[in-house]
């Protein structure tokens, strides 16, 4: 049975519910990117971050953590994250400027 709280990508109401999952770091990271508006580059990066390092692009509504819900699996992901927070935040740093690349490039003619 699907869980009711499961989303098609990592929500981002959640973002708060990782600040203490680990260092100080981390923690000054989510509760700036978490009070961001919605389509703010630094929090669309956070998403991204997130979306990969859960692997949300292949989840699907059979799957066991699509059945344990975005909450759980978010906070899985952060906590089994083997790298240092350093590493961490170097991968959000590079989700955020892939972000400002797409955001910046000029729109292409189809």
């Amino acid at each position: 049975m699907l869980n009711n709280k499961t989303e098609i990508f990592f929500p981002a109401r959640l973002i708060p519910e990782l600040r203490s999952l680990r260092g100080e770091s981390w923690a000054e990271l989510v509760d700036r990117v978490a009070s961001l508006p919605q389509n703010d580059p630094a929090r669309l990066a956070f998403l991204l971050l997130l979306i990969r390092l859960g692997g949300c692009h292949t989840c699907h509504a059979d799957a066991y953590w699509a059945m344990q819900g975005c909450a759980r699996c978010s906070r899985n992901t952060i906590t089994r994250f083997r790298g240092s927070d350093d590493e961490l935040l170097a991968r959000y740093e590079t989700a955020y400027q892939e972000i400002l690349d797409y955001v910046q490039a000029p729109a292409q003619a189809g």
